[in-house]
């Protein structure tokens, strides 16, 4: 059963390593899902320097987003760079640019990342060429060469 007030004393992070990207290491703290959050994620993630957060990548139906608690970083979405520190707040809109965040300081960084969980989804990683079709709890990933019209 979950919880709907967690004490910061009972979590700890989870090591977690983005499927497509090994240099996307980091503690993630799942507080929504311990809350039994279905339609929501909502989350600590602490990012070591030099390492990201996750793979480029843009969401076609869902919203997401990320508020800088500790640190710095270099945040990039579509072909611009910014720099982005504590205190800042990050809106990555559904349908918008490919994004993704580097540590780029010398210290842990700490941010909360929140967005919507919706039943279906589509991810676009186009440094890779890979799209990732989520249909509630599977998905696919296939090379987006080989999707074809209809």
């Amino acid at each position: 059963m979950s919880k709907l007030i967690i004490k910061k004393n009972e979590v700890e992070g989870i090591p977690k390593t983005h499927f497509l990207n090994d240099k996307a290491t980091l503690m993630i703290k799942s507080l929504g899902d311990l809350a039994g959050l279905k339609n929501l994620g909502f989350h600590i993630i602490e990012v070591e320097p030099g390492y990201d957060s996750t793979e480029y990548h843009h969401h076609h139906f869902e919203d997401e987003c990320c508020y800088i608690l500790k640190g710095e970083a270099t945040i990039t979405i579509g072909e611009e760079e910014h720099q982005v520190t504590s205190g800042d707040f990050i809106g990555y809109p559904s349908g918008g640019d490919a994004h993704s965040m580097k540590n780029t300081g010398d210290y842990t960084l700490i941010c909360i990342v929140a967005g919507q969980r919706l039943q279906n989804e589509i991810v676009d990683y186009p440094n890779l060429n890979k799209r990732l079709y989520c249909y509630g709890e599977k998905s696919e990933l296939v090379n987006i060469n080989d999707i074809s019209d209809v």
